[in-house]
């Protein structure tokens, strides 16, 4: 049998453009990456912070993945990735009619004219819906993983205002200006998956949210342990295998470059990790299992704008900068810095993130092989590290991070002033003392603990439930509960 057969049109649902295979792996990797946010993230953040917050951490995370789709296909994504409307803003449209969706996928300002006259358009061998789809799962993740800065005080229905607007006018303008065809893409900067569309941008929006919000109550900045960390493990498990979908579906293909990337995010993230904790070591005297997963954070992130465009040994290059880089900016600048002491950053997004983003955005345009970046790349480019038009490169990346910085500094802030018009950002104190009991009337665990209110027809004496006396606990300062005299 011909291999060719494979492509020829058999019916309908088989178009003679469609690539069976780039369209399975598409699927996947979007699923992939779904599965970081939902349940990756969603079980991360619900384990890594105190047990009164849990159930807020996680509700945040499961409705931003909820109201990023439905914003997505009613306006957002032919802002990032259909007709120019500025060079940085794509024209807003649905992406729900039949005809658009089983068409071929195509980015229509992607139009690049190359240097011997010829012109190429990203038109990858699959229809429109995988396309948007796989997109709407990049979105998504950038605001949970901005909700990771203001967890543990922003008011629920603050945040339920700020994700559609914040993706409407701060996320698509980066998509669209990187990725969908805006000014950036066409002058050359290189983001092969998000490390300045997502995770700069989440970073960088994070801090300024987590400033206009405002702080945690005292005693949570104080002290605010993970309520599970053999689950957190498991939604970091779930966050770095995911990455192989974030970075190995970046190509549109199944194609050489996607193996590429899948390869050297893992080999990234593991150096990360490893310098990490060695670090924790060093410095603190023994392994931190936060930490190891900071270290495993950092390191996707940095391979992120570079995955398939640098070789494997830049790849340990870069897990070695990402795993100590971020740890230093962590561990000691921050101490130093009175406004980001101020600034209460919960999971210290603006260091796993933003710093790890514009290391590896800085870093690709130093070390950018310039054949695998001709495999994937509209404009012929390279590294410095290679020489030749390297250093301006360079000099690309620096400023692309200086765009989204301010981007995501204005409209953030302008976002939460507006809503801050209408609605609170922050829980008014009852709630913040109580936790998920008053914000949600639910709790993470069906025990009596730190973020419950008193209730001594429950909790105080002859309340067990097996008609035991009890007695309130003497440790008031720490978990608050019951013991029984037996």
């Amino acid at each position: 049998m011909n291999a060719s057969t494979a492509y020829e049109q058999v019916s309908p649902v088989v178009p003679s453009w469609l690539n069976k295979g780039d369209n399975a792996w598409q699927m996947t990797a979007s699923t992939l990456v779904a599965v970081q946010s939902m349940p990756g993230l969603v079980i991360l953040y619900a384990s890594i912070v105190k047990k009164k917050w849990a159930v807020n951490s996680a509700f945040m995370a499961l409705y931003a993945f909820a109201a990023v789709l439905i914003c997505w296909v009613l306006l957002g994504y032919r802002m990032a990735f259909g007709d120019e409307l500025l060079p940085f803003w794509g024209k807003g449209a649905p992406a729900l009619g039949q005809k658009y969706l089983i068409s071929r996928a195509r980015v229509p300002e992607s139009t690049h004219r190359r240097e011997d006259g010829t012109t190429e358009t990203v038109e990858p061998w699959y229809p429109m819906a995988s396309l948007v789809y796989f997109q709407f799962t990049f979105a998504a993740i950038t605001l949970i993983l901005l909700a990771g800065s203001v967890l543990g005080r922003m008011n629920i229905k603050a945040w339920m205002a700020f994700v559609p607007l914040w993706l409407i006018f701060s996320y698509t303008v980066g998509a669209f200006s990187l990725w969908g065809g805006g000014f950036l893409y066409h002058w050359g900067v290189i983001d092969y998956s998000g490390g300045y569309v997502i995770h700069l941008s989440s970073g960088i929006a994070g801090l300024t949210a987590a400033y206009w919000v405002g702080p945690r109550l005292k005693s949570d900045r104080e002290r605010f342990p993970p309520n599970n960390v053999l689950l957190m493990l498991a939604g970091a498990g779930l966050l770095w295998m995911g990455w192989s979908g974030f970075n190995g579906g970046a190509p549109y293909a199944a194609n050489i470059d996607a193996s590429i990337a899948v390869l050297n995010t893992n080999v990234c993230a593991a150096t990360s990790l490893l310098v990490w904790t060695s670090l924790d070591v060093v410095y603190f005297g023994k392994p931190s299992v936060i930490g190891a997963v900071q270290g495993m954070m950092t390191g996707l992130v940095c391979i992120t704008p570079g995955a398939g465009l640098v070789q494997s040994w830049a790849a340990i290059v870069m897990g070695i900068l990402s795993g100590s880089i971020p740890w230093v900016s962590m561990m000691i600048l921050h101490k130093k810095s009175a406004l980001l002491q101020k600034v209460d950053d919960t999971l210290g997004v603006f260091h796993t993130h933003a710093v790890a983003g514009l290391l590896g955005g800085l870093l690709t345009g130093l070390l950018a092989e310039p054949e695998l970046c001709g495999l994937i790349l509209p404009v012929r480019t390279r590294g410095a590290f290679y020489g030749g038009s390297g250093g301006v490169q360079f000099l690309k990346q620096a400023v692309a991070a200086i765009f989204v910085i301010a981007w995501n500094v204005v409209s953030t802030t302008l976002i939460l002033l507006f809503i801050r018009l209408f609605i609170p950002l922050r829980m008014p104190e009852e709630q913040l003392v109580i936790g998920d009991d008053a914000v949600h009337g639910e709790e993470a665990y069906a025990l009596w603990g730190d973020g419950e209110k008193y209730d001594a027809t429950k909790h105080g004496r002859n309340a067990s439930l097996f008609g035991e006396e009890t007695a309130e606990s003497p440790y008031v300062n720490g978990a608050r509960g019951v013991t029984i005299n037996l």
